[in-house]
């Protein structure tokens, strides 16, 4: 495993005090607490690091909002045509807790895909648990994709078009278990313009009532340790569920009746070797591939820790970017030669 800088570890562990204490035993949070220690970004339309940021509020009724994030030199051009953006619609992790799309550690990670990727990112502020439970933040990020779909892509004040044509979902932790159920929903809607042509999902948050060897191995893993993955998943089931339930143990009978009826888009899954979620993903791997019969690829690197990607310095983070770059352009490569 690299060694995390100084700065990174920092950080970290004020994170990790600060969400020991703000998680209370009866399974609220101390939000006020927790907001000292989780720094915020105001959205700029001058750029920063190359990136421009809007807020835009997509459900009033609820204050639901995302974080558009484009690239300064903001069209990519392909033969010398200008064409739109692809968007990369994404949903932050946190154990369904913690964090929001204006978190710095999101926004940063958020921009530094719209700069080095060269896509357009929505990054969806879902509301939050336990406050509110499963399935409400599936609903609010399934919201987040029908308002796409009616947007005014063409103006609203953005320098830039947005390619809704050319949609990839994807979320890390929790947001990547939230990329695979909104996905699911999406299959079975019929959109007038967004299409979903892949899923990026970064070390999801899954499980089940049963112990797996990587959850042992890596209980006390810095970003991530067993405790609080047990916490997080009290706090986001409707009450009286356990670990079964089908938002978490996506694998049992259920989970496979429902994607088995909708088209599934192309998955790119990325895990941590010294991640405690591991052996999980690589149950959801042979999952979609094996009884599902879904594309799916797999990319693991053996020495990184749950949420390495948050670490730019890190070599593993790097490659993530470039393993998000190829995939998408494989996916667009396709549809190219499709149509």
């Amino acid at each position: 495993m690299e060694r995390l800088p100084f700065k990174f570890r920092i950080l970290l562990y004020f994170f990790s005090f600060a969400s020991f204490i703000s998680r209370r035993s009866n399974v609220t949070v101390n939000r006020f607490l927790m907001s000292l220690f989780d720094p915020k970004y105001s959205a700029s339309s001058k750029p920063r690091h190359g990136v421009s940021t809007y807020d835009v509020v997509f459900d009033p009724s609820h204050n639901l909002w995302f974080r558009l994030f484009l690239p300064s030199s903001s069209s990519s051009t392909d033969n010398n045509n200008v064409t739109d953006l692809p968007v990369i619609v994404y949903y932050h992790g946190g154990g369904f807790v913690f964090f929001s799309a204006n978190s710095m550690a999101y926004d940063d990670l958020c921009r530094r895909l719209a700069r080095e990727l060269r896509v357009a990112v929505v990054s969806v502020n879902y509301r939050l648990s336990p406050e509110h439970r499963c399935p409400i933040p599936y609903e609010d990020g399934f919201d987040a994709l029908k308002y796409l779909d009616g947007m005014d892509l063409d103006g609203g004040g953005f320098p830039v078009k947005l390619d809704v044509s050319r949609c990839f979902l994807a979320g890390d932790s929790a947001g990547g278990n939230l990329a695979h159920h909104v996905a699911v929903r999406a299959g079975g809607h019929n959109f007038k313009k967004l299409k979903i042509k892949g899923i990026i999902a970064i070390q999801p948050f899954f499980g089940g009532e049963e112990r797996v060897e990587s959850e042992i191995k890596f209980s006390k893993s810095p970003m991530l340790n067993l405790e609080q993955a047990d916490w997080y998943w009290k706090a986001f089931l409707p009450k009286g569920c356990d670990r079964n339930h089908p938002a978490v143990h996506v694998f049992g009978p259920s989970g496979g009746d429902e994607i088995s009826k909708v088209k599934f888009p192309t998955t790119l899954l990325i895990l941590g070797g010294k991640d405690q979620l591991g052996d999980w993903g690589k149950k959801y791997y042979e999952w979609l591939k094996d009884e599902c019969g879904k594309e799916v690829d797999l990319v693991e690197y053996p020495n990184a820790i749950h949420g390495f990607y948050v670490v730019p310095e890190l070599k593993d983070s790097s490659l993530l970017i470039k393993d998000m770059n190829d995939f998408i352009h494989k996916i667009i490569g396709k549809l190219k030669i499709e149509g």
